[in-house]
């Protein structure tokens, strides 16, 4: 095939979920549909771009300059906080119903392997937002690995209110050891979240 198709495989191939046949696929459909499907692809990814960014409370994904639809819900419980990795698991726990909570998304976890220290991912907010909200329950939704593990410490260690009770649970899992929030169903989310325990 030629360069510039074997280069859009590649780019397609990099995004999660799309291996090298999935991502031929798509590029085929992409580069012969008449009906202009690139275009309007090409249109979305760049409205996305100008229009989209993080929350500015909780890091969810926003209109650029407001805060997301889950921050600025009135209904949902604001002294709970659920502490996700990535606004993937955020959104799987959306998707699955189980949290009327808000969230807070730290962007990663504490890796030093990786050289990812606590000023590497939103831990500073999540103290100031802690405080802000007075906040009577934190749950902590990380992945079930030794990285994660060892985010939920450092939070419980250094960012719960002095003279003030708070309620810490880390998420049951119902999910392989290691295994990622996003690729779970609604069902093992919603068990994780109802078998939370206290973590100490």
């Amino acid at each position: 095939m030629a360069e510039a198709f074997d280069a859009l495989v590649e780019r397609l191939k990099g995004l999660p979920g799309l291996g090298r046949r999935s991502a031929e696929r798509v590029a085929l459909q992409l580069v012969t549909d008449e009906r202009g499907a690139s275009a309007a692809l090409r249109e979305a990814l760049e409205r996305a771009e100008r229009e989209l960014e993080a929350c500015p409370h909780c890091g969810n994904l926003s209109q650029r300059g407001e805060a997301c639809v889950v921050c600025t819900d009135p209904t949902r419980e604001r002294r709970a906080l659920c502490v996700v990795e990535r606004i993937p698991d955020l959104r799987a726990f959306e998707n699955s119903g189980s949290w009327r909570g808000l969230y807070h998304v730290l962007g990663g976890k504490l890796s030093p392997l990786q050289d990812r220290g606590p000023e590497s991912i939103r831990l500073a907010s999540l103290g100031e937002r802690m405080a802000a909200l007075e906040v009577e329950e934190l749950v902590l939704a990380l992945s079930n690995d030794v990285e994660g593990e060892a985010t939920c410490h450092y939070i419980a260690e250094n960012f719960l209110p002095a003279g003030r009770e708070v309620r810490v649970s880390r998420i049951g899992f119902g999910l392989p050891s290691a295994g990622e929030i996003p690729y779970a169903d609604a069902v093992t989310l919603r068990s994780a979240l109802e078998s939370r325990r206290a973590f100490e």
